[in-house]
């Protein structure tokens, strides 16, 4: 491949909202799983989000129970971490990835508001961590700007 080519694959890596990989999941899981079974009143999603992934035990001798929603907002907590790394980059990429993550949070509460198997404690706290990584690179942006910074300045 030519070095060219791999600059454009890596920029297409820097400018993508990881934080759109646990909605994605969210959607996958929420468009496959069906309506409840005649005997059941627990929708099918809320089931597999409440679905044992992990027990682990723990020193005080109880079990700690990781549920499969658990682990998707862990997911995405450590996406949250890779993405307020990503936004102390300077310069038109970062905007970029402003952007999207802003775009991801609106798809998300449109989501949460309008559609009834996205109204769960799992993807509102979802959608919360796609606020808080959208306002904290507005945040750091505009920090930068303010110290003078000029946009695509340093960019890497």
């Amino acid at each position: 491949m030519e070095p060219r080519n791999n600059g454009k694959a890596l920029d297409l890596l820097n400018n993508f909202p990881l934080l759109l990989i646990p909605v994605l999941i969210y959607n996958l899981v929420a468009s496959l799983s069906g309506a409840p079974a005649a005997d059941q009143t627990e929708p099918t999603l809320a089931a597999a989000l409440r679905g044992e992934a992990f027990l682990l035990p723990m020193a005080s001798g109880v079990d700690l129970l990781l549920t499969w929603g658990d682990m998707l907002l862990l997911l995405a907590i450590v996406f949250l971490l890779v993405e307020v790394v990503k936004s102390t980059r300077r310069g038109s990429a970062s905007i970029i990835n402003h952007m999207l993550t802003m775009a991801v949070f609106v798809l998300c509460a449109v989501e949460f508001l309008a559609l009834p198997r996205f109204a769960s404690s799992t993807f509102f706290l979802l959608t919360m961590i796609v606020l808080l990584q959208a306002l904290t690179g507005l945040s750091l942006w505009l920090a930068g700007r303010r110290n003078g910074e000029a946009p695509g300045a340093s960019e890497a």
